[in-house]
Parts: C-alpha cells; structure tokens; sequence
C-alpha cells in the first residue's frame, strides 16, 4: 500500500514537473525581441510555416538554447543528487566542492591552448571540450578526496571545506589563464566562466548526447545503491557493496555528466545544490525517484531561469548562471543555518 502511494505521489509530482517544463518552454520559445504566437511556433516547429525569419529564430536560436538549458539542468541535477548521496551532506554540490571548477580550468586551458597552436575545427573543438573537462573535474575531485579523509573515513564537513577552498583556487587560476588570452577569446571565455547559454548551437547538443546516453541508463539502473550510501558506508557494507569501487564508479559518472555540462554551459552553481533537496522533500530517500525527479527540477530551473536572464532586462541578458546564484545563494545560507542548529 505504501509503494503504491509512493508510486502516485511521483507520478503526480513528475505530470507537474513535465507541465511546469512545457510552460518554461513555450515561453522560451515564443517571447522575445521577436515574439510569435502559438501558431507560429507550432507551424514552424512542424515545417508548415515557409518564413525564413521564422525558421531562423526557432532552430538557429531560440530552440537549441532550450534544448542545452534542459540537457545542462538534468545533468546538474542527477550530478548533484549523486554527490550528496555519497557524501551524506545536503550542502554537497557540484560547483561548491570545486569539481565544476576544475573541470571549468581544464576546458579554459584548452580554448587558450586551441586559440594559440591549434587550427582545429568547431566540430572537433566541441567534441573534445567534454573531455578536458573529465580530466579536470577527475583531478579536482581527487585533490579534494584525498583531503577530505579523517581517522579512515570520508568527512562531509571537511570534504565542504576543501571543496570550497579548492574551487576557489582553481577559479583564480581560471581567471589568470584567461587574462592571457586574446580580447576576442577573453570576452567569451568571461560570459562562459559565469554560465551561459546563449551561444547554444546543434553541434553542442549532438556532442553532448552520447555522454547521457552512456551513463544515465547505468545511473537508472544502480540508482537503489545510492539509498545504502545515504544511510552509511556501514549498511553498505554489510549488505555485502564493495563501497570504494562503487564510490569511485559514482564519482566518474557524476563528473562525466558535469563535464558535458560545462562544456557547453560554463560554470553554472548551485542545480546541483537545489534540485536534490527538493526533490527529496517531495518524494522522500528513494533514489530511483529522487533521481529523476532532482533532473526534471534542474530541467526547470535552467529554463525558466535563462527565459528570465533574457527578458527581465531585455535587450541587455544576464547569464543563466547569475540568475541562478541569485536564487541558489540565499537557499545555500538557509540550508547552512539549518544545518548548524541541528
């Protein structure tokens, strides 16, 4: 009787997530400099409409950038619902513990690199970002592992500490690299830094697609491992998970979302943070639920907080990843109190 309130409760929650997407959509879709109407969007969407404007405002820009903003939600999302899973610490995110940093440093030193020596195509610099970023976000997650021990155990509270430290220091190295840096590449790699999406185009997307298609099915499928995790290394063990493996399997596929993310979004705070412990508090520590719920909640997030970077202080656009510190901030300040009066 339980499961199967359980099992209406996410349905309920995930029929509201997918309308509250589509709604965050539709207005992506249709306001802006150039506003359509409905009917306008659905003709051109279904190749009806013969108006080259039209054709061009949906999917040269206004509809990959929604496509991007959704994949880089839903990574950041289960990335983050994975980390704090493992490390038992609801203040535990991507972009705090310094793992979007270092990805973010590896990919910056190869735009300075590719700028300098490098004649590549687009095509070939987009496919390969992803994994300077897996590289980079593996050793950032290693200094900090390797840090965040105490007495034989993982320390969460430690683990935060070293992440923010961390993420500090990478970013001023990120910063250093991109001042030496051309003026042209200096400016794109600045709106990068901040997260952004508005250069969103198809070959980021296709780049991008096989690194979900890999890992997700193998996070769906294991997903009831992370209930152990968040209940200790101990019920773990016992129920006979070799824990170290499977921690180190679960970092490299959380780090392999958050790189394809960053690779084409830049350094975006904070989804990784939010979307978990909503989702938790909506449909409890079942992890098959929460990890689906936590990426439709980053899905949105994204989108409704990039259609406001566009539109609140149009023509002038704020990067997504402002917008989303904006919120992202005073949630974290407020998890943090709650966590020091417990």
């Amino acid at each position: 009787m339980q499961a199967r309130n359980r099992r209406k409760k996410f349905l309920q929650i995930l029929s509201v997530l997918l309308v509250v997407l589509l709604v965050s959509g539709y207005l992506s879709l249709t306001y802006g400099e150039f506003s359509m109407t409905v009917s306008e969007v659905l003709k051109t969407l279904l190749f009806l409409d013969q108006s080259h404007e039209h054709s061009i405002v949906i999917f040269s820009f206004r509809l990959p950038r929604i496509i991007i903003g959704m994949f880089v939600g839903l990574g950041l999302g289960i990335a983050g619902a994975i980390i704090q899973a493992l490390t038992r610490n609801e203040l535990a995110d991507p972009g705090i513990l310094g793992i979007n940093a270092g990805a973010g440093l590896a990919i910056v030193i190869y735009m300075f690199l590719a700028s300098k020596f490098a004649e590549g195509s687009d095509l070939v610099s987009t496919f390969t970002m992803p994994l300077f970023g897996l590289i980079g976000g593996m050793a950032a997650s290693l200094f900090i592992y390797a840090f965040s021990w105490n007495n034989g155990r993982l320390d969460s509270n430690r683990l935060l500490l070293v992440g923010i430290a961390t993420g500090s220091g990478l970013g001023a190295i990120t910063l250093y690299i991109s001042l030496k840096m051309n003026p042209q590449d200096f400016e794109a790699a600045t709106m990068w830094m901040t997260g952004s999406i508005w250069n969103a185009n198809w070959q980021k997307i296709i780049s991008i697609i096989p690194w979900f298609v890999i890992i997700l099915p193998f996070i769906l499928i294991r997903a009831s491992h992370l209930d152990l995790f968040y209940l200790g290394e101990d019920t773990a063990k016992n129920v006979g998970l070799s824990t170290e493996w499977e921690k180190s399997i679960w970092l490299l596929t959380s780090i392999g979302l958050i790189s394809a993310c960053v690779s084409v979004s830049g350094s975006i705070g904070f989804i990784g943070l939010l979307a978990p412990h909503i989702a938790r508090r909506l449909i409890g520590l079942h992890h098959k639920m929460v990890i689906v719920i936590s990426g439709l909640i980053g899905m949105v997030l994204v989108t409704l907080s990039d259609f406001i970077a566009k539109s609140i202080f149009a023509p002038v656009e704020l990067p997504v990843g402002v917008v989303i510190s904006i919120i992202g901030i005073p949630y974290f300040i407020y998890l943090l109190r709650r966590k020091s009066t417990k």
